[in-house]
C-alpha cells in the first residue's frame, strides 16, 4: 500500500469514527452538536473537536458512556484520557485525533470552546 493510500485509509477510518461519535451522541439525545475541523490550523492539540451538551449531569454521563462503549465495541479503541466524569459538568474524552467535549449547558457557555477555535471549519448537526 502506498503512503497516499495509507493516508486515505486513515482519513476514512477517522471520518467513520467521527460519524459514529456523532451517532452515539444523538442516540442519547445530545444537543447542539458541533464538529470543529482543526487540521488546517498550526499547533493544535488534535485534528477534531466534537462538542455537545446534555440537559443534566445524568445525560452528560450517559452520552460519554455511550461514546466510549460504541467506540470500544465497533472500532476496538479506548480513550487515551477521560476527565471530568465525577461531577459531569464537562467530560472530556481524548481519542488522539478527536477530542470530545460533553458539556452541561452553563459550563459550555462559560468556556465557549467554539469561540476559542473560531478559525476552525465548523459542521453543525441537527438536534434529534
Amino acid at each position: 500500500m502506498s503512503k497516499q493510500n495509507a493516508a486515505k485509509s486513515l482519513d476514512d477510518e477517522l471520518s467513520q469514527m467521527n460519524d459514529l461519535i456523532i451517532d452515539a451522541i444523538q442516540d442519547i439525545k445530545g444537543k447542539n452538536i458541533v464538529k470543529l475541523d482543526l487540521r488546517h490550523i498550526d499547533d493544535t492539540p488534535t485534528d477534531f473537536f466534537i462538542v455537545c451538551e446534555g440537559d443534566s449531569t445524568t445525560q452528560v454521563k450517559a452520552i460519554s458512556n455511550n461514546i466510549s462503549k460504541r467506540l470500544r465495541n465497533e472500532f476496538g479503541v479506548r480513550a487515551n484520557h477521560v476527565e471530568g466524569f465525577s461531577n459531569a459538568k464537562w467530560i472530556l474524552l481524548d481519542y488522539f485525533q478527536t477530542i470530545i467535549h460533553v458539556f452541561y449547558p452553563e459550563t459550555r457557555e462559560y468556556y465557549d470552546i467554539e469561540d476559542l477555535w473560531s478559525d476552525a471549519n465548523v459542521t453543525e448537526y441537527q438536534n434529534l
